[in-house]
């Protein structure tokens, strides 16, 4: 069944199945057609995002179960809601002591039975790892671990165990009982105290016989002999291109799919698979072969099957892997570019320069994280996939000349400047997209390439392209490691490093999108909304998720700065001078970015004197802070954190919201906040009003019914007032009506339900009806997108206002007064000349006023019939 809408709910501990059941009547009153819950499956105790899972066949117990779970999906579709599941077919949570299957691979080694689950490389470039898991856990160098007593012999109940470190467990071979128990077990302990030298070398050399090498955390980045998630070693790559491993992952949600329980899936991150495209081709034929088998009364067509995947803004998602696209951050990125001026690129990118020392332009901040990243994370993943291409040149007399140094010299090129996530050949053949994508890469590698080794990146394309000499099995090999380190690579470069380094406009760096281009026109926009009508009409629409790094709203408004770069930048000036006084001085880069951060987060209600709302919202902001200096790795970083430049931002994060120190400062922060507040929130209702009304399906993640001023997660995974929303809904006011109070966000969720509605009172028009740019004409015509969504006898005509920042700044209202439009009007085209007004059957005319349309609001959507007595068709 394809979803109408979807509402996204974060499940943990604080938020249970029993929790989402309650809210049935809310959603069903919204206008949403599906709960799109995040992963289910067991996960790692505590967990708030679900990821992090231990165990993937089994519902987990933190969030009520098998049994809440079905009664909350039987509320649900009492309520006339679906449900849509995220899966996590990448990756598991390791370490510690609770996935079993890792603990069985650690304590029976290439023997176990799971083995094959996880990603390792039994025979890597360093012999001591052969046969063995590298297993970086340690907070300490090895020897100052075992010296410390901090690896332990871990026994009880009559019966040795494992070795623990903490909270993490090694269990031993069981080769190994016999010798550690000889003396009983009450000598155990005793003779493996690492504390005696006799005690540490007996344990040393126990822990040398294992199916694991412990170490320090520090050395997974060089050594690590197993993928990993991006680079966190808590979570171990799985092989899902396994048959056994991917019926075993997916046993539960396709039960669930087969019972009628869900409708369908969203499947994570499948650019970290060994093959997306014939793992979303195998997903949907397992879908379409269990749909027989549903109950009568589950709802009928094809499951819903979206993935998560960046597109880079030249890539298209491959029709023949059978999705129904993607979960939407090419939209959200697409949307929050239509919201920007980009009159307001070059001053922006020139105040950028002048503050932070840095480039002007993106493409440089990228190239250099790009290479920090793959040398300073995944160096262990780049020696294997240098290995496997040398394995591969020396399988052919034609390229056995091709050095590993050489192979690695290329490698690290091409991954500098890589133009997307990744090529999806197998190592035998390629789609031709890949061909195209790798052209552009060596031109852009050959720049840095060594003299005379060209040649080595033009055979690199071709085994990546399947039409190279040597081995066709080590072919595949190479690929997948080449493949399954450039997704990464990308991923945290690009979104976790250089997102956090260039600060021209934050609203244009989140996940998915491109901070080279600051705005888009219309026609842009248009032309994506016509390609995804035609190829993916189903795809998933979002504007925030679980993972953004600030709230849709606060992308609104600060979009606003684009139309005023000037004001930004003077008031911006003047906040650094005003808070000269608060002590140390922090890095000016530093200092710019959290005036764009305080500026698009600060509250619509909070005052320049109200000393706990100010505190409130301070420590909202220092998580954000910390994460970003650690994320960007300049002046700090997760893995060497600089605690004393840390705490200079954050005394002058304290100093400046501090109602005692900074009076002045604050309230001209909060002047020109409320002078802009008015544009951010006219952006954010056509955001709104946009997503549910284009092509595609609407995804509203949760809360952002009202405004959405979050930061980046944890604060964007915060508990939702539900109570308020629903409340909202049940007053039955429209959305014109609550123009005027839109500070307390009621209009947003008005202008939503009121959209969604639309939706459910022509379903086909809006998933299959044609879309079609509409003309707009006169003086502020510029400041108009429209369209048409037309199907059978039913037509929609939708507009938006578009950049009135300094129509609006200043005011209380989030549309123009109709003077300012002038003569601007939407052109009713031909093929619309015999329709009416569906409400009253009056004619159309020709011209839709804009002055009229957005009398109260931002946003307009009118709906047509045909007229009695014009043909159909």
């Amino acid at each position: 069944m394809i979803p109408r809408a979807t509402y996204r709910l974060q499940f943990h501990s604080g938020f249970t199945f029993d929790d989402a059941a309650r809210l049935a009547p809310y959603f069903a009153r919204l206008g949403i057609s599906h709960v799109y819950a995040s992963p289910i499956g067991t996960a790692r105790a505590g967990s708030m995002h679900g990821y992090d899972v231990v165990d993937p066949t089994a519902i987990s117990p933190e969030l009520g179960g098998e049994d809440a779970f079905r009664a909350m999906a039987a509320a649900l579709r009492q309520a006339g809601i679906g449900v849509i599941l995220d899966i996590v077919p990448n990756h598991m949570a390791v370490g510690g002591d609770d996935n079993r299957w890792w603990l069985d691979v650690l304590e029976k080694g290439e023997k176990s039975a799971h083995a094959e689950f996880f990603d390792i490389d039994w025979r890597p470039a360093d012999p001591a790892l052969h046969g063995k898991v590298l297993a970086p856990f340690l907070g300490a160098p090895y020897a100052e671990a075992l010296a410390g007593g901090d690896v332990t012999l871990n026994y009880g109940d009559g019966a040795l165990a494992a070795m623990a470190y903490g909270a993490h467990r090694f269990p031993i071979r069981r080769e190994d009982y016999a010798e550690v128990l000889a003396d009983g077990v009450d000598g155990v302990a005793a003779r493996y105290d690492a504390k005696t030298d006799d005690g540490r070398a007996r344990l040393h050399a126990l822990l040398e016989r294992q199916n694991f090498r412990l170490a320090w955390w520090r050395t997974a980045g060089d050594e690590i002999n197993w993928r990993r998630f991006f680079d966190v070693t808590e979570l171990a790559g799985v092989r899902v291109e396994r048959p056994e491993v991917f019926e075993t992952l997916h046993a539960l949600p396709l039960r669930l799919y087969a019972e009628g329980v869900i409708d369908g899936v969203r499947a994570d991150h499948v650019d970290g698979l060994a093959d997306p495209a014939d793992y979303c081709t195998t997903l949907r034929g397992r879908l379409e072969a269990l749909a027989p088998s549903r109950p009568a009364d589950a709802p009928g067509g094809p499951a819903y099957f979206v993935v998560e995947k960046i597109l880079a803004p030249t890539e298209r998602l491959p029709p023949t892997w059978r999705t129904d696209g993607t979960t939407g951050y090419d939209y959200m990125n697409e949307a929050t570019a239509l919201l920007h001026h980009d009159g307001g690129a070059e001053p922006l990118a020139r105040r950028w320069a002048a503050i932070s020392g840095r480039a002007a332009d993106f493409p440089p901040e990228e190239h250099a994280a790009r290479n920090e990243i793959l040398t300073r994370s995944f160096g262990g993943q780049l020696d294997a996939a240098v290995l496997a291409f040398h394995r591969l040149a020396t399988s052919d007399l034609a390229t056995r000349d091709v050095t590993a140094g050489a192979i690695r010299r290329a490698l690290t090129a091409l991954l500098g400047v890589f133009p997307v996530y990744r090529t999806y050949g197998v190592g035998d053949g390629a789609p031709a997209s890949d061909k195209a994508v790798l052209d552009r890469a060596i031109d852009a590698a050959a720049a840095t390439a060594a003299p005379g080794e060209d040649a080595v990146l033009q055979q690199i394309a071709a085994w990546l392209l399947g039409d190279g000499p040597g081995d066709t099995a080590l072919a595949r090999e190479a690929a997948r490691r080449f493949q399954q380190l450039s997704a990464p690579v990308s991923a945290k470069a690009v979104e976790d490093t250089a997102f956090y380094r260039y600060g021209r406009l934050l609203s244009r760096n989140d996940v998915g999108f491109d901070p080279a281009r600051l705005a888009t026109p219309a026609r842009h926009f248009h032309d994506a909304n016509a390609a995804r009508g035609r190829d993916f009409p189903n795809a998933m629409l979002t504007t925030a998720t679980h993972d953004h790094k600030r709230g849709e709203d606060v992308r609104a408004r600060l979009a606003a700065l684009s139309e005023l770069p000037e004001q930004w930048i003077e008031r911006s000036t003047r906040w650094s001078e005003l808070n000269r006084g608060l002590g140390e001085a922090i890095d000016p880069a530093d200092e710019y970015m959290l005036y764009q951060t305080l500026l698009g987060a600060w509250p619509l209600d909070l005052r320049a004197d109200d000393a706990g709302g100010l505190a409130a919202f301070r420590d909202r902001v220092a998580g954000w802070q910390q994460k970003a200096l650690r994320e960007g790795k300049l002046r700090s970083s997760w893995v060497a954190p600089d605690e004393a430049y840390e705490g200079v931002c954050s005394r002058f994060l304290e100093g400046a919201l501090d109602p005692g120190r900074s009076k002045a400062f604050l309230a001209d922060l909060v002047g020109f906040s409320d002078r802009i507040a008015p544009a951010g929130a006219m952006n954010g209702l056509v955001q709104a009003f946009l997503r549910c009304t284009v092509p595609g399906m609407p995804d509203l993640y949760q809360g952002t019914e009202f405004w959405d001023l979050s930061l980046v997660d944890p604060d964007n995974r915060r508990p939702v007032d539900f109570a308020a929303r629903a409340a909202a809904l049940q007053s039955g006011a429209s959305s014109e009506a609550l123009a005027d109070t839109w500070r307390d966000g009621r209009v947003k969720a008005a202008v939503i339900a009121k959209a969604l509605h639309l939706r459910q009172d022509e379903p086909e028009l809006f998933q299959a009806g044609d879309y079609e740019p509409l003309e707009v004409i006169g003086e502020q015509a510029a400041h108009v997108l429209a369209f048409v969504r037309r199907g059978g006898d039913q037509a929609i005509i939708v507009a938006v206002a578009l950049l009135c920042a300094e129509a609006v700044a200043g005011t209380d209202h989030v549309a123009p007064p109709a003077h300012w439009w002038g003569g601007a009007a939407v052109k009713i085209p031909g093929p619309l000349a015999d329709y009416v007004h569906a409400a009253t059957g009056d004619p159309l005319g020709r011209l839709l006023r804009a002055g009229t349309l957005f009398e109260h609001l931002p946003v307009a959507a009118v709906r047509l019939r045909r007229g009695q007595g014009s043909a159909s068709g």
